[in-house]
């Protein structure tokens, strides 16, 4: 057989390619209608598709009609380009895994991920490709109501969770299964630092602090391979991020290398005017385009007014091919041309046992136990005979699944007097009182119902918190203090002298200083999805230890804010030694001045509960602290190992954190930053010697030139259970 007999093999273009040559062929109105995503899926939306002006859809989550969709794409349009169906699946579509904040508290990236997977397939299943998560926003102010959705005050934790949570929606590499789906890292930049934790309202952050904090998540998402960005909506320097080209342009897409596409948020290119950055609409369009957002959510600014500016000179074809160009490569390496269409019956049931268990699971790890003083916790059901269920939280089906569930229903929720119930009903007496009807009320009219149910058992367990229209988007608080008359209702219990655990359903860290000493165990389970009950009726009675740790600081009062665990030290220092004390004797105020310091009067200056705090129903020691060298040089690593023992009697888990602190800098250093973290699980008696890693690398910052350098000279360490304790060493960079 001669050589030219034989057949020919096809050419297979990359996606790069496959992208060029799809642009050459398009108008501008098809190339405008890629970067055009709009929401629904009613009449206008269905032509818009057909004649080829829509690339993208939200909100459309029933199977058949976004297959409907689909089809008109890739079969009524000229070059049959499929949609990218987006959505918010922020911690669960049907199966409802805990609020991001409360996954963060579980210090676990590998069950981050896994919540990131489920959530995805079953997305998936209904023929959504693309979800607006994760929202990576360092964030330090509880009032903020998007507390709830980030993942805490740190960058270090913040960049491990973000990246895991990426990998579990895409899978290891964007488009490898048909389960996964693309992930959005939000929002780009800075909107968790919004003056006064109000939303939407106006960010100041100098460059290096940027640098140094809020943006390292942003660059550890997109090192993981996140398929898209979200713009803010708030402005940043005075730059709103939609029309911000120093982060789009010069961060995210010449330092960092970016190759995927960065969509606006929710009507923000309009809204740039609304700012007073531009005048119009027209000059909102041409802001976002010059800054790089390749699509627009929801307002049309691109479509009403690209072909003018394009005609007028203002921006280039080359411009617009360019953004067009991310958005098809990301269709592209999602297999969306290939395979379109969804079936459901490809993908495992929803809410499936499986999915229920990893749910349980993922509610327990976050779950924190903030006090159990006398060892009230675990409850023992062969010793108490009754027990009080009492709050406004007991038995919520729809509020315990928190904030941003448009998919979760009440129905498949497991309440927390259900899972008491189902596990000691046959065992305990239990009486149950709401106490006050929500967590808002301000009637006392239960109050009695619920004292006379305390009154009739051995102990009371108090379910109470914030329901979930109370945090999230636009949902902030000036008091975040117990709402309602929830505290008046705790005092009326603790009355009547039973012992009294207290478990805090929430979106955000609340200020418990009023409360905290008439309660003898306070179990904080934010708000914990679809199995809280199971849950926390397994915390409650030791079937599982607790061993979340706090990825927020817990402020003593709305005052403090902002406080976090890595401040700067500042020229006067707090301490214990260096306060001033006014102290009220005889109805007179008397000052004690002990030094001149930062703190405040009435709150002084430590949190209420320090980030990396919690506590376990056993008890960890570390000991051995070694490091393989005290003198560092740039460009290499130390090993720091130390010993774990649980010294307790009960099998559990411990989080164990590195800090580090870089005594002289160009510019002041944190007292206190995040370098690493293990999760072990010892039985009672069992030790393990456990190994960090540090690199030169990883001491790195950016100085007043703007230059990422780690500088020679001292460094402390310790290693601990907490950013407030720990062993300690110092070594040397040289």
């Amino acid at each position: 057989m001669s050589q030219s007999s034989l057949s020919k093999k096809p050419v297979v273009l990359s996606h790069s390619d496959r992208a060029l040559e799809l642009i050459a062929g398009m108008t501008l109105a098809e190339k405008i209608g890629q970067m055009s995503q709009l929401n629904g899926s009613g009449w206008d939306v269905r032509q818009g598709i057909a004649e080829g002006r829509v690339g993208s859809v939200l909100n459309e989550v029933d199977v058949e009609v976004v297959n409907e969709l689909q089809r008109l794409a890739m079969e009524e349009t000229r070059l049959g380009i499929p949609l990218l169906i987006g959505r918010d699946v922020i911690h669960g579509f049907k199966t409802i895994f805990p609020i991001p904040l409360a996954q963060a508290a579980s210090w676990n990236p590998a069950m981050v991920k896994q919540c990131a997977a489920i959530a995805a397939a079953e997305a998936a299943s209904s023929g959504i490709n693309w979800t607006f998560a994760p929202m990576i926003d360092i964030t330090r102010d509880p009032r903020w109501g998007r507390i709830a959705e980030s993942l805490g005050e740190d960058p270090y934790l913040c960049s491990v969770l973000g990246a895991a949570m990426v990998k579990g929606f895409q899978g290891d590499t964007l488009g490898d299964g048909g389960s996964s789906i693309a992930a959005c890292a939000k929002h780009m930049a800075g909107y968790g630092a919004v003056e006064s934790g109000l939303d939407y309202n106006t960010v100041n952050i100098p460059e290096n602090e940027l640098r140094n904090v809020y943006l390292r998540p942003f660059h550890a998402a997109k090192e993981a391979g996140v398929a898209t960005f979200m713009s803010s909506f708030s402005d940043l320097n005075g730059v709103p991020a939609s029309g911000n080209t120093f982060l789009m342009q010069q961060v995210l897409r010449k330092e960092w290398g970016f190759e995927g596409f960065v969509v606006s948020d929710w009507d923000s290119i309009k809204e740039l005017s609304v700012h007073g950055f531009t005048g119009s609409d027209r000059e909102s369009a041409l802001a976002a385009i010059n800054a790089g957002i390749d699509m627009e959510m929801a307002s049309s600014t691109y479509a009403g007014h690209l072909g003018s500016l394009l005609d007028q000179g203002a921006v280039s074809l080359e411009q617009i091919d360019a953004l067009v160009f991310n958005i098809l490569q990301i269709k592209l390496q999602l297999g969306l041309f290939e395979n379109p269409y969804t079936n459901p019956s490809d993908f495992p049931a929803l809410v499936n046992e499986d999915y229920l268990l990893s749910a349980k699971k993922a509610a327990q790890e976050g779950c924190v136990l903030l006090k159990n003083d006398h060892h009230t916790l675990p409850l023992c059901s062969d010793k108490l005979q009754s027990l009080a269920l009492i709050g406004p939280l007991t038995d919520e089906a729809y509020e315990q699944m928190g904030t941003w569930v448009f998919d979760g229903e009440s129905r498949h929720s497991r309440t927390c007097l259900q899972g008491v119930d189902a596990l000691v009903g046959d065992k305990l007496e239990l009486h149950w009182a709401r106490g006050t009807q929500t967590s808002r009320s301000n009637s006392d009219e239960g109050f009695a119902e619920a004292i006379a149910a305390a009154q009739r058992s051995d102990a009371v367990v108090m379910f109470v918190g914030e329901e979930s229209i109370l945090s999230g988007e636009a949902h902030c608080r000036a008091n975040i203090d117990l709402p309602g008359n929830q505290v008046q209702l705790i005092e009326a219990i603790a009355a009547t002298g039973k012992s009294i655990t207290l478990v805090v359903l929430a979106g955000r860290p609340l200020t418990l200083s009023n409360v905290i000493d008439q309660v003898d165990a306070v179990l904080y389970a934010w708000h914990p999805g679809t199995m809280a009950g199971p849950a926390i009726a397994e915390l409650l009675f030791g079937i599982e230890s607790p061993s979340g740790k706090l990825p927020v600081s817990f402020p003593r009062s709305a005052g403090q804010i902002p406080i976090y665990y890595a401040k700067k030290n500042t020229g006067r220092p707090p301490s214990q030694h260096t306060i001033t004390h006014i102290d009220d004797i005889d109805g007179g105020a008397v000052q004690t001045s002990l030094g001149m310091s930062a703190f405040h009067l009435d709150d002084g200056f430590t949190p209420l509960f320090p980030f990396g705090f919690g506590l376990s129903y056993s008890r960890f020691e570390l000991s051995e602290l070694a490091l393989s060298t005290h003198n560092l040089k740039l460009g290499e690593g130390l090993q720091i190992t130390v010993q774990l023992h649980n010294v307790g009697d009960t099998e559990a888990e411990e989080v164990v954190q590195l800090y580090t602190r870089d005594l002289v800098g160009n510019v002041t250093r944190p007292i206190r930053e995040l370098k690493g973290f293990q999760k072990v699980r010892l039985a009672a008696g069992q030790s393990q010697q456990l190994t960090f890693d540090l690199h030169s690398d990883e001491l790195a910052f950016y100085n007043q030139q703007m230059q990422q350098v780690t500088e020679i000279g001292d460094f402390h360490l310790w290693v601990g259970n907490s950013s407030e304790q720990g062993l300690w060493a110092e070594f040397k960079v040289v």
